[in-house]
């Protein structure tokens, strides 16, 4: 990571129950085990919660990136990340469905926009060959 423009940690305490806190104390999250997952729930987030939100703010920064360099313009938008466990023989593993909401473009703008920020966005680029990530324009 010598050409890292950017550094940042995160540390977990309890695994899936426990709480995860950065150094700053800007994150100090409490996680608790969905139901779904055999635990009792409660009033923590859990790791899929905090993916979708980097990768949901992560790829509408892209979008804005990209837009910003083709001078394209539009109105608030939006973009929803679906993450789901998957669990096969092979162990666990994650579904991902990006929904993106571009007002003020059409369907092929707004496309265009994604499939380019799907190249450049960190969290794209890192699932890539790895995850099956479903793009999904939403019309305004």
């Amino acid at each position: 990571m010598s050409n890292a423009i950017f550094h940042t940690q995160a540390t977990a305490h309890g695994g899936r129950a426990g709480h995860i806190e950065t150094p700053d104390h800007h994150l100090d999250v409490k996680l608790s085990v969905p139901g779904q997952l055999g635990g009792k729930g409660g009033g923590g987030t859990n790791p899929e919660q905090l993916f979708a939100a980097g990768y949901a703010s992560c790829f509408q920064s892209a979008i804005g990136v990209i837009a910003r360099q083709e001078n394209i313009e539009f109105g608030d938008s939006t973009v929803t990340a679906l993450v789901g466990l998957l669990r096969d023989e092979q162990g666990y593993g994650l579904d991902v469905e990006l929904q993106i909401t571009l007002p003020g473009l059409s369907r092929e703008q707004a496309e265009d926009l994604v499939h380019k920020a799907h190249q450049v966005c960190p969290y794209s680029r890192i699932t890539r060959g790895n995850l099956d990530v479903r793009l999904t324009v939403v019309e305004s």
